[in-house]
């Protein structure tokens, strides 16, 4: 694989970030990840998205600007991020100029086109979602299904979007590309959108909305959120209609788009009809996910329990993100809901990260220590079934990575760790070296290290500094590409002393770890 390009939704910057989008962001950076051990050049995007009234009304509350408003709150999903060690190569904002002077040259682009059109309007608009919603879209009750609030009847000329005109390419390529939405089974809900589909406003009034990129020529309008906010994925890589980027023709169409599953609509829709229009290549795939419960609830101001991702690393008092990362990755199959609540987390990350794999390489290299000084002999090196077994891991590691299926990964991984601490307790080097039999017993220790080289090398997109640590205690170049990678990386003669061992990973209730955390 040459190029690889990976987008997060853009986060609208009302509030702090919270831990669902954590989940997104720490799904992103371990596909990045991934694919970065698999592709010669890689690019990751994420960002916020900073326009709009909701933004408007909320500064004029704090007695601020919108754009201090936009300031302080873009900077805590950065704070976020870098806590999370969510590696991101770009993080656009919609108040960047460059964006927006290319968003106002896409916009003319379409008005030219003929795809963009002014046209006076009476609509049902919420103001929770930024968006006019259909008789259809409502509750029973005529409320917005999302905000529970009933939406404001709003009467304007705006500009809007031919929508429509885009139908039936858009089904085409969702029917021909069944793998282009991921999971597949969310096509048919975005099939069933299509048939009522209709044209979209792509401007307000700026009488009703100030806080916008200004349409040219016409600045008694401002551009509404879907040319701008879904315009990031192409603006931030260098895309303009008089002539893109060296970078924009290197990284797009993007291999894959993570969002929600509450906005796919948008992105596999209006995003699609956009780039039609544009006359640019589709994304490859739209990876819609589900949602974070917290305790089996849904996440909500109301109820208080809107947890923040950095709280949690707080709270158990972790020195790296790893053992949050593992858990959200892990928390939910492709595509469905996942829920996350303390108990849970701690059971997990000290089962998985602790217990099965932190304890296998710590007994591993203690025994090799004890018995052999931390050497390894040149007749420790032997063919086992379990080196089949790790290739074959690797394989199905990429084969799951390839559907975007993370959690599935993750289990293929721990599989691994499983059988390989099976091997252990019955080939018990122990009773080997006991026994005298220091030969077979140097063989049974060489084996489980080449496997935790392996181990090192799957688990880095989603514990990278675990990774490195292991790493680190093998000789091990992390750097190895997933297709290069053998069971013969453990070289004869001193490895480790027994000063240089360490945990990996303490149990979020052990007496080593922080005295302040969680228990």
């Amino acid at each position: 694989m040459e190029n690889f390009y990976t987008t997060t939704a853009i986060d609208y910057v009302n509030g702090a970030p919270h831990i669902g989008h954590a989940y997104e962001k720490i799904l992103t950076d371990i596909i990045y990840r991934h694919f970065t051990q698999r592709a010669e050049n890689t690019y990751f995007l994420t960002g916020t998205d900073e326009h709009g009234i909701k933004i408007q009304k909320t500064s004029a509350s704090q007695g601020i600007t919108p754009q201090e408003l936009c300031d302080i709150n873009s900077q805590k999903f950065k704070d976020a991020w870098k806590a999370l060690n969510v590696e991101y190569c770009q993080f656009i904002r919609t108040t960047d100029e460059q964006h927006k002077k290319i968003v106002q040259k896409i916009f003319k682009k379409l008005v030219d086109k003929g795809d963009i059109y002014k046209h006076s309007y009476t609509g049902l608009y919420c103001s929770g979602c930024e968006a006019f919603l259909s008789e259809k879209d409502l509750t029973e009750d005529g409320l917005c299904p999302d905000h529970k609030k009933k939406p404001e009847v709003v009467s304007e000329e705006n500009y809007f979007f031919k929508l429509t005109k885009y139908k039936d390419a858009i089904a085409k390529h969702i029917k021909t590309n069944p793998d282009f939405i991921v999971p597949s089974f969310r096509a048919n809900e975005v099939l069933n959108q299509l048939e009522n589909i209709e044209d979209i406003s792509v401007s307000r009034t700026k009488a009703n909305v100030e806080w916008g990129i200004p349409v040219l020529g016409d600045e008694e309008q401002v551009i509404y959120v879907w040319i701008d906010a879904l315009s990031t994925y192409i603006t931030a890589l260098g895309y303009d209609p008089d002539g893109s980027s060296e970078k924009f023709n290197k990284f797009w169409p993007a291999n894959v788009q993570v969002i929600g599953k509450d906005i796919l609509k948008f992105h596999s829709i209006y995003w699609l009809a956009i780039l039609m229009a544009l006359d640019l290549p589709l994304p490859k795939h739209i990876l819609a996910h589900g949602w974070i419960t917290i305790d089996e609830t849904k996440m909500s101001k109301s109820l208080g329990n809107v947890i923040s991702p950095t709280g949690v690393l707080e709270a158990f008092g972790l020195e790296t993100p790893d053992a949050l990362r593992y858990f959200m990755a892990t928390s939910a199959p492709c595509g469905k809901d996942g829920n996350y609540s303390d108990n849970d987390f701690k059971e997990k990350v000290n089962a998985h990260l602790a217990n099965s794999m932190g304890n296998l390489l710590n007994r591993t290299l203690s025994m090799l220590c004890k018995y052999f000084e931390g050497d390894v002999k040149q007749e420790f090196k032997i063919k086992s079934e379990l080196f089949d077994m790790a290739i074959e891991t690797v394989n199905a590691v990429k084969h799951h990575f390839d559907y975007y299926e993370v959690q599935e990964a993750a289990q293929k991984i721990m599989e691994l760790v499983d059988a390989t601490n099976k091997y252990v307790t019955d080939n018990a080097p122990w009773t080997l070296a006991k026994e005298g039999q220091m030969k077979e017993c140097g063989q049974v220790l060489t084996t489980v290290l080449e496997i935790m080289c392996v181990i090192s090398s799957l688990i880095y997109p989603y514990c990278p500094n675990i990774a490195k640590s292991m790493a680190e205690q093998l000789s091990y170049d992390l750097n190895t590409k997933l297709d290069d990678i053998t069971c013969d990386n453990i070289k004869v003669g001193h490895l480790i002393d027994k000063e240089s061992i360490k945990p990996v990973f303490l149990r979020l209730d052990s007496e080593l770890a922080d005295k302040s955390a969680k228990v």
